[in-house]
């Protein structure tokens, strides 16, 4: 679901969550279809999830009250409301839950290749949203339930979290 954040300009800006438009972002104007996507555009929110991908940590979000781990950033507990959230480093491995293959991306995404989005639990608890790379686009080689693990690719002056399959599992 699309909604919208109001900036300090008179227009609102389109915000997804972790991904705001960076071309649109008025405090960091950046190219948009680097590395095949757009360009994260970090928010105070996720100021600190973003400088944990550029040191290829994955880092998600502890309520100190509830001690439950969530994911997107956010300042409260998704459970309980709690302010008193701590960032901890993500173990960066999961299962897989759902995929979709998407032979059509959108732009900016300018990939001739299908792409697997792919909807990952970590470890820790928390679901999210991510690629898949590392694996043909089959059906065939995609069990649910396949363990995962986290890898980082470059995304303008970003690192963008993809899940790759566990060799190790």
């Amino acid at each position: 679901m699309t909604t919208t954040k109001i900036t300090d300009k008179t227009e609102p800006v389109p915000y997804f969550g972790l991904f705001q438009m960076a071309a649109e972002h008025p405090a960091t104007r950046r190219e948009m279809s680097m590395g095949g996507g757009a360009v994260p555009g970090p928010t105070p929110e996720t100021a600190e999830y973003w400088q944990g991908t550029r040191e290829g940590q994955l880092r998600i979000q502890k309520c100190n009250a509830c001690e439950r781990f969530y994911f997107y950033p956010r300042p409260f507990c998704r459970f309980c409301s709690s302010r008193e959230v701590t960032w901890h480093v993500a173990s960066g491995r999961g299962q897989l839950i759902s995929y979709v293959i998407n032979y059509r991306p959108l732009p900016p995404a300018s990939s001739t290749e299908p792409q697997i989005i792919a909807l990952v639990e970590l470890d820790e608890g928390p679901r999210l949203m991510t690629n898949l790379i590392g694996v043909d686009p089959d059906p065939a080689l995609l069990p649910l339930d396949a363990r995962v693990e986290v890898d980082f690719e470059p995304r303008g002056d970003q690192m963008v979290p993809v899940f790759r399959m566990d060799t190790a599992a």
